[in-house]
């Protein structure tokens, strides 16, 4: 009960008509109006996940989830399942929501990311054969087709043939009898054909009167000669109803059978058009997803920037005025807050807004909060808000919140048991469906009054829930949020007062948080006696004499009634009157307030530097990142620049060498050719390839006088008293001692190792060789005059070989190693030999230098 009232003083219901205007089909519209918060965590999680994922398919998708062709037909399966006889509009209906489901199911299997949709729509079955069974019958207006039975085509055949005969007939009359019809019609009475004759000309026409003007000047006569042909096509209207008749109780029972399957199909497309609806109210309303914390673990509540979610809608539709976002940070010690501030202050707005966020959270939705947006689950939300005084019930403003309190104290006695089997819970009615493994949050009597039928309202508010283990039982309570306006007002101040802080005690035992509002001054040094309670106040400019709305953590409000006064005009001397008997120490804590508000005011200041300081300092990070990513880029575009020019250097080398080698190929082949061309090769590989730069000489330890060292032999520390000479010593001091020392056997202390000075040798005198041993050929096999082409391809070793005669063309002889195999490489080499220039003779070697696998060169 209390709950409901709850709901009730928090407007629940004008959040859940604005969510209603976000749902594509009818089912999720009326889910959305009777949404209720669950009552499992495991399911608010669920809910949540559902929630993310659709917003997620929103952002990514073009058009988001589509529902077009879903609608709700639970009466129709009622009706089914009665044996009744469906109409061709119910059955398109139900046609165009199972390819509506079908669709869905694709976009939602198409997608990886989204595991709690796919989980949804599993199990879902669309029977595209019905579908397409209906589609064959009924055609887009809702009438049975011809195609659907041939005996029904063969019937309007007829009744086609004889309305004709009837028509035919009848223009024959009026053109005959035009003098005596009222008008050249033909129209119906009661299902037959008549014609308009005047009353006077009645004889002209014999037949049956139907009807009568008003005016009774024209008779609506049936001929005699169209009579039979009347019957007759009644007779064809009556085959044609019922064999389209049973074309649809056909169809009809096919829905029946696969009943179940249709109303978890509904079900399923209620949650996801509910689900849609959530996101794109979230989105609307730039929410966040919440995180659910445990302040036992130490968790803080933290909601930055938190908006009333009703207050944004009547800005944005209403043109009503800007929102001012509130702060809440609650550390994990507090049980009970304490909101002092002026009236029309926006204390009252600060209890809903808080309220209606946690709602938000449990039933799925995100919370209009900056990130991160991080609160506990409350198992109950409970409000004592407004003025409950009811002059019927002869209560008085603080009865009726006496009241409404007990009634909350009760709710927090009350045993908080779930009864949850086999991980399916039922919170009111549908004990039938939770076999199914769903559980019906809501029951159908609100929902009945929209129109819709039982098993739609049972199929509208199925839910699958993940709990595995039966909710604790929690005969306090603990995890209830508990919302207070002007706790103890309407009755004397003093016990009023006395009051309040007893319950507020009271609450910080048995609730989780308790967030009250109030005008009593010693509520606010309560913090200073128990760490349980906290302070809040809700800011007032002091020059414009107006509330600013803004919620400020830890300072008490003032009391600002003398103050106002004064400045509205009272005369001074009552103000002052009131002054003292109010008593110096309010003044003074009125001015310790004021201080603590100034400092605060400062402190924001500073922090709001901070902030741009940070945003500057976040801009410049990123400009020396854009650079950095810059010089890499530039690097990598240098690197390839100068890949590209080796490249290119690499195939003008190749080029030159060629043209060098075809030089040498048409002169004539003479040893000092062949060294001009070698020379030449030699002056390209020098111009082409890039040298490279000499090593860096290494910085090595050079001992000088005064430097500690340490001898490596005597592992002793050492003082240099003269520099080292030629032959690398030195004299060093270590207590009363001197002594030399080689270079080699010192280091520095930490380790370094000295540079010794390598001594120049001096340059050999070169032999000068005669020019006859160095111009004449060598008579034996060597690694100069010997080239192994075995395993390479004739085109490679041609290249290879054309090398190796001009390097070995100085020492007259090449032998070439081919190998035997299959003898191919041997013919394209001797090929080759055969049509060199420089080639005066072959051979194949001795046996003892390699036989067939050895061919001897003599070059001219």
């Amino acid at each position: 009960m209390i709950q409901a009232e709850t709901l009730e003083l928090l407007e629940w219901q004008r959040l859940c008509n604005h969510l209603a205007t976000f749902a594509a089909t009818k089912l999720g519209a009326i889910a959305s109006r009777h949404l209720q918060p669950p009552t499992t965590q495991a399911e608010s999680l669920q809910l949540l996940a559902q929630t993310k994922e659709v917003y997620q398919l929103e952002i990514h998708l073009t058009n988001g989830l589509t529902f077009d062709g879903i609608y709700d037909f639970g009466d129709s399966l009622e009706r089914a399942e009665r044996q009744g006889v469906l109409s061709g509009e119910e059955l398109l209906a139900i046609a165009t929501t199972l390819a509506g489901m079908r669709r869905l199911r694709r976009i939602i299997d198409d997608r990886e990311d989204i595991p709690v949709l796919a989980a949804l729509v599993a199990d879902i079955r669309t029977y595209p054969e019905i579908e397409q069974e209906i589609h064959h019958c009924i055609d887009e207006r809702g009438d049975v087709a011809d195609r659907a039975s041939p005996k029904l085509a063969g019937i309007r055949t007829q009744l086609k043939s004889v309305r004709d005969r009837i028509y035919q007939v009848l223009q024959g009359i009026l053109q005959r009898q035009s003098n005596a019809v009222q008008e050249l019609l033909i129209t119906q009475r009661g299902d037959r054909f008549v014609i308009p004759v005047k009353a006077p000309q009645k004889d002209a026409i014999p037949g049956i009167v139907h009807d009568v003007s008003s005016s009774g000047a024209t008779l609506y006569i049936e001929p005699h000669s169209i009579v039979n042909l009347g019957n007759q096509l009644r007779t064809y209207q009556r085959q044609e109803q019922t064999e389209a008749e049973a074309v649809r109780r056909a169809l009809t029972e096919k829905i029946a059978e696969i009943k179940p399957d249709l109303e978890q199909l509904l079900a399923v497309a209620t949650i996801l058009d509910l689900a849609t609806a959530k996101a794109r109210y979230s989105l609307w309303l730039g929410a966040n997803p919440p995180r659910f914390i445990e302040r036992n673990e130490g968790e803080i509540i933290t909601l930055r920037e938190l908006r009333h979610p009703l207050l944004v809608w009547q800005q944005q539709h209403e043109e009503g005025t800007p929102v001012v976002p509130i702060n809440v940070q609650i550390q994990p010690s507090i049980k009970v807050v304490a909101i002092t501030g002026p009236n029309t202050g926006g204390k009252t707005v600060t209890l809903k807004t808080l309220g209606l966020a946690v709602l938000m959270a449990k039933v799925g939705l995100f919370v209009p909060a900056r990130e991160p947006v991080e609160l506990p689950w409350f198992d109950k939300v409970l409000a004592d808000i407004g003025d409950e005084q009811s002059l019927e019930q002869s209560l008085s403003t603080f009865s009726g919140h006496i009241r409404r309190i007990s009634r909350i104290l009760e709710a927090l006695a009350t045993d908080g048991v779930t009864d949850v089997t086999d991980g399916l819970s039922v919170v009111d009615g549908g004990a039938d469906l939770a076999a199914d493994g769903l559980s019906v949050v809501d029951g159908g009597a609100d929902l009945a009054a929209d129109g819709l039928s039982d098993l739609t309202v049972s199929s509208l508010t199925l839910q699958k829930t993940h709990s595995k283990k039966p909710t604790p039982k929690n005969p306090l309570s603990p995890y209830s949020l508990v919302l207070l306006d002007e706790v103890g007002a309407g009755t004397d101040p003093a016990e009023g007062s006395a009051l309040a802080i007893a319950l507020l005690k009271y609450l910080a035992k048995h609730a989780q948080l308790t967030v009250a509002t109030t005008h009593y001054g010693e509520l606010k040094a309560l913090k200073y006696q128990d760490e349980r309670f906290e302070n809040a106040s809700v800011e007032f400019d002091d020059l414009t004499l107006s509330p600013t709305y803004r919620l400020l953590w830890g300072i008490p409000g003032r009391s600002n009634a003398l103050t106002i006064a004064r400045r509205l005009g009272l005369k001074g001397e009552v103000v002052d009157e009131a002054q003292t008997l109010v008593g110096g120490a309010s003044e003074e804590v009125n001015q310790v307030i004021s201080g603590l508000e100034a400092q605060r005011r400062r402190q924001e200041v500073k922090a709001q530097e901070a902030s741009q300081l940070l945003q500057q300092t976040e801009i410049l990070h990123e400009e020396v990142s854009n650079k950095a990513k810059l010089l890499q880029e530039r690097e990598r575009e240098l690197k390839l620049s100068q890949e590209k020019a080796v490249q290119n250097a690499i195939a003008e080398a190749k080029g030159e060498i060629g043209k060098v080698i075809r030089q040498l190929q048409q002169g004539s082949q003479t040893a000092q050719n062949a060294q001009k061309a070698t020379a030449a090769i030699k002056d390209i590989a020098q111009k082409h390839i890039p040298v490279a730069p000499p090593p860096k000489p290494k910085p090595g330890f050079r001992p000088k006088i005064g430097d500690r060292i340490r001898i490596l032999k005597l592992n002793q520390t050492a003082e240099v008293i003269t520099a080292a000479n030629e032959a690398n010593e030195l004299t060093v001091r270590f207590g009363i001692m001197k002594m030399t020392v080689n270079l080699a056997d010192i280091e520095s202390l930490d380790g370094q190792k000295p540079d010794i000075p390598v001594k120049s040798k001096p340059a050999p005198t070169p032999t000068v060789s005669s020019a006859s041993t160095s111009a004449s050929t060598p008579v034996i096999r060597t690694s100069k005059n010997s080239i192994d082409l075995r395993g390479k391809r004739v085109s490679d070793a041609e290249f290879e070989l054309e090398q190796a005669i001009s390097e070995a063309i100085e020492y007259g002889t090449l032998w070439i190693i081919h190998g035997k195999g299959t003898g191919k490489l041997r013919e394209g080499v001797h090929e080759f030999l055969t049509r060199h220039n420089l080639v005066a003779r072959f051979e194949l070697a001795a046996q003892k230098e390699g036989g067939g696998g050895v061919t001897v060169v003599y070059l001219k």
